[in-house]
């Protein structure tokens, strides 16, 4: 995908007075970026991003596991730290990628996806911890926002900027919910580093300080649903760098009303909304491409 070129970023270059060392391309093993060893070519148009979480009980590698739901699913890269997978979902060419937790981890695997492919839409898929009483064990929440409470974000751009989830994916996962008869709430995620005291929860021995027990009703008060390590990234790099992105989640426990942890709750229901979502957001982007527009509108359905 071309980069926009602005001026002031260019300027940045010439401020920067190690630019001329920074490695260009980026690194390489073996002719293939480092972190991800992805085969640039083989990667899809939409792009899922999972972490090899136990929460999930998703019993094995998640990339593989959902690749087996795909069409022609190939080994697209594989890493020590990431594994990618391409295969096809009702004509849309999906990627599934699977790594550690948490925004550090998930930035630099962005960080190939979007400098080195054309890959246009990025979405979180995955389990989350409950902070309303809206979210039941099992529900699916499909992300409107992000509230950033992660730092990795913050070296990106200050918290004020925005980390909205696209609307063509929103729409699309909220069709794909109804159609399938999926259980599902639409709101906003608060998204942190931490997932013990910085989510308001004890820590080793109960450790907790003032500014944790907090948390927690501040999310609630706010009405944010649920919480996360990886949307914040996913959703800053595609506001920043011109890609559509989105998130769905399963609920695996919710503190606030005392539901109680079940591992892998919601999680196959969040993985088919996933997929049927993406199958409607590629009928969209054809119905684009036909009528010559770069964003949907549901008059574009009626081909007015």
């Amino acid at each position: 995908m071309e980069h926009e070129k602005r001026a002031s970023v260019e300027l940045m270059h010439e401020r920067y007075e190690y630019w001329e060392n920074v490695p260009k391309p980026g690194l390489f093993i073996d002719g293939k970026p480092a972190i991800t060893q992805i085969d640039k070519g083989m990667i899809g148009d939409y792009m899922l991003i999972t972490v090899r979480d136990p929460l999930a009980a998703y019993g094995k590698d998640p990339a593989e596991l959902i690749a087996e739901r795909l069409d022609q699913p190939v080994l697209a890269g594989k890493s020590g730290m990431f594994t990618t997978y391409t295969g096809f979902y009702k004509g849309a060419r999906i990627s599934v990628c699977s790594g550690g937790s948490g925004s550090p981890e998930v930035e630099l695997a962005l960080n190939d996806f979007m400098e080195y492919t054309d890959c246009s839409t990025f979405i979180r898929v995955g389990s989350a911890g409950g902070v309303s009483e809206k979210a039941e064990i099992g529900d699916c929440i499909i992300s409107s926002g992000v509230f950033r409470e992660d730092g990795t974000s913050k070296a990106y751009i200050g918290h004020g900027f925005p980390a909205y989830c696209h609307y063509e994916v929103v729409t699309a996962m909220i069709q794909a919910a109804r159609r399938l008869g999926k259980a599902h709430k639409l709101g906003v995620t608060a998204c942190m580093d931490s997932d013990f005291v910085g989510n308001g929860r004890p820590s080793v021995g109960g450790y907790m300080q003032p500014w944790n027990i907090e948390k927690l009703g501040t999310y609630n008060r706010a009405g944010i649903l649920c919480t996360d390590r990886e949307s914040s990234i996913v959703m800053t790099m595609c506001n920043l760098f011109g890609r559509r992105g989105g998130a769905v989640f399963h609920i695996t426990d919710n503190i606030i009303t005392g539901g109680k942890f079940k591992e892998g709750s919601g999680t196959d229901d969040a993985t088919e909304l996933v997929l049927e979502g993406i199958a409607l957001l590629h009928e969209m982007d054809m119905q684009k491409a036909a009528a010559g527009e770069t964003l949907w509108n549901p008059d574009l359905v009626q081909g007015r």
